[in-house]
């Protein structure tokens, strides 16, 4: 359900799921609060391949990211897909999240 992968000490997580929500939150916050787990992490969340997020999905991604950054650490999230980022700009997350298009800019942004 969740893949992490490690490229330039940075933690890439991906997922093989096409739904984020109730079902998987408990799993990606127990997974990135283990990745947080120490200082100064930097963390990427990919997207790719999630074409809903609902409202606990929101939430978990929320609660991840303040759990991050109280925590000293950077995360940011690529990828995507339309109707993911469609929901991301109608909430106004976009102002809230490091959103990229591209896997290797984001990496390039933690230098």
């Amino acid at each position: 359900m969740i893949n992490v992968e490690k490229r330039d000490k940075v933690d890439i997580v991906s997922f093989t799921v096409i739904k984020i929500n109730a079902l998987i939150t408990d799993e990606i916050r127990e997974e990135i609060n283990r990745l947080s787990g120490t200082s100064n992490s930097k963390i990427i969340i990919n997207l790719k391949g999630v074409e809903y997020i609902d409202s606990s999905g929101f939430s978990c991604l929320l609660s991840i990211m303040r759990s991050v950054r109280n925590n000293y650490g950077i995360i940011k999230f690529v990828n995507p897909e339309p109707g993911v980022l469609e929901l991301l700009n109608m909430l106004h997350l976009d102002t809230v999240f490091h959103i990229f298009n591209d896997l290797d800019e984001c990496l390039i942004s933690f230098r």
